[in-house]
């Protein structure tokens, strides 16, 4: 699948999952349609929602109303942190296939693995029998740390297809995407413009301005160069253009290595490892 240059990455289980999609996260419900029916027409054809972003209807909605091949369009959903109960997922699933209307969800992740909250690896199996049984293309997880990944491997069956972590230029997380790859885990990026911290980066600035692009277009297209699937959110059709337009120009070496010298290894978001809310 190739939309506008876009790669695939192929994941562990031959799926194919386009390496530039478009997040919804903080996008309320009122405002998903149209921010995803502009991402559809900038030519992405990956879209990411979650089970706690509220927004799941809206997103089907607009692939449905797209006139786009359903075969065309990968969709990720989430298991929300209220629903790990093993006894709860199969329905947890079955809802959010309901509310996109889209048939068998591509990829479904466990959204947070909750360390002190149940058990993840009982979840997983749930998930794992829903795969088996065709209710699901792909599954694999999110914000997974290594030990919790380590613990998937040695107790399952099913190797995760993709870890989604929070990845971009002052956190880069080396170790951990060393650790997927030696799996044959894809990384997903998310938060790949760091909440949009480095849209002020000096750094980031002079490569833009050495290459002709933005600052979000090079710090995009470092993340592709280093094989991370990444889906920036934008609610407008302008950013969501701006953002397909990376694969017509390349980073050098040097350029690359001015990025990476970036990391300061700083998270903007919850750390996984003492992370464990549950909406009440």
């Amino acid at each position: 699948m190739a939309v506008n240059n876009i790669p695939s990455v192929h994941l562990n289980n031959d799926a194919a999952i386009p390496q530039l999609g478009f997040g919804t996260f903080q996008i309320p419900p009122a405002e998903t349609k149209a921010a995803v029916t502009s991402a559809l027409n900038a030519g992405i054809r990956h879209i990411d929602t979650a089970q706690m972003y509220g927004n799941e209807k809206e997103v089907g909605e607009a692939i449905r109303d797209s006139g786009i091949d359903r075969s065309d369009i990968f969709v990720t959903s989430k298991l929300n942190n209220d629903v790990h109960d093993p006894a709860v997922v199969a329905d947890a699933l079955a809802r959010t296939t309901e509310r996109l209307g889209l048939g068998p969800i591509d990829l479904f992740l466990i959204h947070w693995p909750l360390p002190e909250v149940g058990d993840f690896v009982e979840t997983w199996r749930a998930l794992e029998a829903e795969y088996r049984a065709g209710n699901v293309r792909t599954i694999g997880v999110s914000n997974f740390n290594a030990d919790h990944l380590e613990r998937l491997l040695a107790d399952t069956d099913v190797v995760p297809a993709v870890n989604q972590i929070e990845v971009h230029p002052y956190f880069q997380q080396d170790e951990l995407r060393e650790f997927n790859e030696r799996h044959e885990i894809a990384t997903e990026a998310w938060a790949p413009l760091a909440q949009g911290a480095v849209l002020d980066d000096p750094v980031l600035a002079e490569i833009a301005e050495e290459v002709n692009r933005s600052v979000a277009q090079v710090t995009l297209r470092w993340h592709i160069q280093r094989g991370d699937v990444i889906f920036p959110k934008s609610s407008t059709p302008e950013r969501a253009a701006e953002n397909s337009e990376i694969f017509d120009f390349d980073l050098s070496q040097p350029q690359v290595e001015r990025i990476d010298a970036l990391d300061k290894n700083h998270r903007f978001g919850p750390d996984p490892a003492t992370f464990n809310f549950v909406p009440e």
